[in-house]
């Protein structure tokens, strides 16, 4: 799959935009610091920063009090991904953001699929995160086709997408964090999250 390149970017509450761009996770972007593993940007942070990020590092999973209840979201959202429906795709996707940040008792964030990833000399834009401002609720952006070929994401690749930037949204509303940095901890509550939605179809055998 594609994840997101660790860069710092990161800004707060303030609307800063996240988006998830080509994987970039190899050990080449990781430096000793203080004892912990970082990625190299950490050395560019303020020492406020510097403490956000390790608070960030320190969480490593998102356990999901109502996994099980989810599961039927996943199918179906699967499904509407392969028959390349952008409404059903879009419908579901909102239906299991809404029902997994409830349950964490996170406030709600909207979710928007669309066509074709943006591209440029950086690559391809998979998702985007903009925070909550005032009383306009946060807002989720994920791509259904690749840029170059306008093919269908796979459907993995597609939902780590979709549960990266449902990451960046609990850093800021469940975690209480000032900024929602790249760090190990961070991939590791994404994989958290898409190992106990996804548990159901590894016991058959998917």
């Amino acid at each position: 799959m594609f994840g997101a390149i660790p860069y710092m970017g990161i800004g707060s509450r303030s609307g800063v935009i996240f988006k998830q761009e080509q994987s970039c996770q190899s050990s080449a972007h990781r430096v000793q610091y203080a004892s912990i593993m970082v990625f190299s940007y950490y050395n560019r942070l303020n020492s406020a920063q510097k403490r956000v990020y390790r608070k960030s590092d320190d969480i490593h999973a998102v356990p999901l009090p109502n996994a099980s209840g989810l599961h039927p979201f996943i199918f179906e959202l699967a499904v509407a991904l392969e028959h390349e429906d952008r409404v059903k795709t879009e419908y579901f996707c909102q239906k299991l953001t809404a029902d997994l940040v409830a349950g964490l008792t996170a406030p709600p964030v909207r979710v928007n699929v669309l066509a074709a990833r943006p591209s440029a000399s950086w690559g391809e834009l998979h998702g985007l995160y903009v925070p909550a401002q005032g009383r306009t609720s946060a807002v989720i952006t994920v791509w259904m086709r690749t840029a170059q070929r306008r093919q269908v994401v796979a459907f993995r690749s597609f939902l780590r997408t979709l549960l990266h930037e449902i990451c960046h949204h609990l850093d800021y509303e469940l975690f209480n964090l000032s900024d929602s940095f790249h760090t190990e901890g961070f991939y590791k509550r994404e994989s958290s999250l898409f190992h106990q939605l996804m548990n159901r179809e590894k016991g058959r055998g998917e």
